[in-house]
């Protein structure tokens, strides 16, 4: 590696360490992405991939076969009965957006059992700003149950919200906190609970950050509705854009009239030169996500070596690709993010640099040299600058990749005198 890239001595020995320490963490990791490649790939040969598939569609897109294979794969691999599949969803957050006003009607109940949703939500559910076109306009009405102090579910408190909602709603990944991440078995006791309670009730879950993690995803242990971003783990850092929406067949139906309109709903819009890098994608995916993880259980044995408290920790399993480490200044946050941007293929030059981003209400430094703008599957780092000034990094295209942009951050730090040979102190 020093061939390539300069580290401090001691940046090169806590790296040996800590990769040291993760070996039979790797272990499990790559058993995971072989069975999730393994469930990809049955996908593809059940519903007779071919080149006409990739084609793509113009004008209206009806009948576009690729479209509709795409969604059978994405159904199949995600345990769910049916999915719809479109790069015509901006974001993450769109998706989820679409599929909340896919179900939700006036008058009806959304309780989050997972605390407070991810900051670009917020406006929508109206828990500030203006909230145009949100919840408020529409009547929809909104509560929220914290997770018990131990960031575990509260079983008792999802049952009594499950037995007065429409929809009960789960947040997979922390979001801008320091909460554990749920994993799939987890989200399997919510549903008992809350179908316990009430067998109408809807259970979606924000599976954001979370796909081809564990071998079972929310919808194997009956979840009625899922979705994400096609720019993070389903995406495998090949598809452009996009997200997926996954679950029972009539709930999709709905949410696809919700991103069309009523009748037309999954039938229409053409997918241009989009489905090839989707497919490629997804089948990527399982592989993409191992690096992914990997890299995070290497930055939190590294930056936890050196003294930094890190959430998950490195042995800890996993239940999606981010990993948070607690730097406890603006000044060492900025410079980690400065080393991960220096690790990245695409802008390496350039200094990231605090801004207001749209959506968020502090500041926010982040760092990503991405093939996709956004794309955090791909390597990046990202944080409001409030405290307690943790970072939260996610994504690696590849391990040898991840593991270098996480060393330069630890050199980047080491270089600007905020951390001693020694770590933290």
């Amino acid at each position: 590696m020093e061939q390539y890239f300069t580290f401090d001595p001691a940046v090169t020995e806590a790296a040996r360490q800590a990769l040291e320490s993760c070996r039979g963490d790797f272990d499990r990791i790559e058993r995971t992405a072989e069975h999730n490649g393994q469930k990809v790939l049955a996908a593809f040969i059940r519903n007779h991939v071919s080149e006409a598939c990739l084609k793509g569609s113009t004008g209206y897109g009806y009948d576009d076969l690729g479209r509709e294979k795409l969604d059978r794969i994405f159904a199949e691999s995600l345990g769910a009965e049916d999915a719809l599949v479109r790069h015509n969803f901006m974001s993450g957050t769109h998706t989820l957006v679409t599929a909340l006003f896919g179900v939700l009607r006036p008058g009806d109940l959304m309780t989050c059992v997972t605390g407070t949703p991810y900051d670009t939500l917020q406006e929508t559910l109206g828990l500030r700003g203006a909230g145009v076109g949100g919840f408020r306009e529409f009547g929809i009405r909104y509560r929220q149950r914290e997770l018990l102090p131990d960031g575990t579910p509260d079983l008792e408190a999802v049952a009594q919200a499950a037995a007065e909602s429409r929809m009960i709603y789960v947040q997979r990944s922390r979001g801008y906190s320091l909460r554990p991440s749920l994993r799939v078995e987890q989200i399997g006791r919510i549903v008992q609970a809350a179908k316990a309670a009430n067998p109408g009730v809807v259970v979606m879950v924000d599976n954001c950050y979370g796909e081809f993690v564990e071998p079972l995803e929310p919808c194997d242990v009956g979840a009625d509705l899922m979705a994400g971003s096609l720019i993070k783990n389903p995406g495998g850092g090949i598809a452009l854009t996009g997200g997926y929406i996954a679950g029972r067949h009539d709930l999709v139906e709905a949410c696809a009239c919700r991103l069309s309109c009523p009748r037309a709903g999954r039938e229409i819009g053409c997918t241009h030169e989009q489905l090839r890098p989707m497919y490629q994608g997804v089948f990527f995916a399982p592989t993409v996500v191992e690096a992914a993880l990997k890299t995070a259980v290497f930055a939190a044995a590294l930056f936890g070596g050196l003294g930094f408290g890190v959430t998950p920790g490195p042995h800890e399993v996993r239940a999606d690709i981010i990993q948070a480490v607690k730097l406890q200044n603006a000044q060492r946050l900025c410079a980690f993010c400065k080393g991960i941007q220096k690790g990245s293929p695409v802008d390496s030059f350039v200094t990231p640099e605090p801004w207001d981003m749209p959506g968020y209400d502090s500041k926010v430094i982040m760092a990503a040299g991405a093939f996709t703008l956004g794309a955090s599957i791909e390597l990046s780092a990202d944080a409001p600058l409030r405290e307690p000034f943790a970072v939260w990094m996610q994504g690696g295209l590849t391990w040898p990749s991840g593991k270098t942009g996480v060393m330069l951050a630890a050199q980047s730090m080491l270089e600007e005198g905020l951390i001693g040979p020694g770590g933290a102190d």
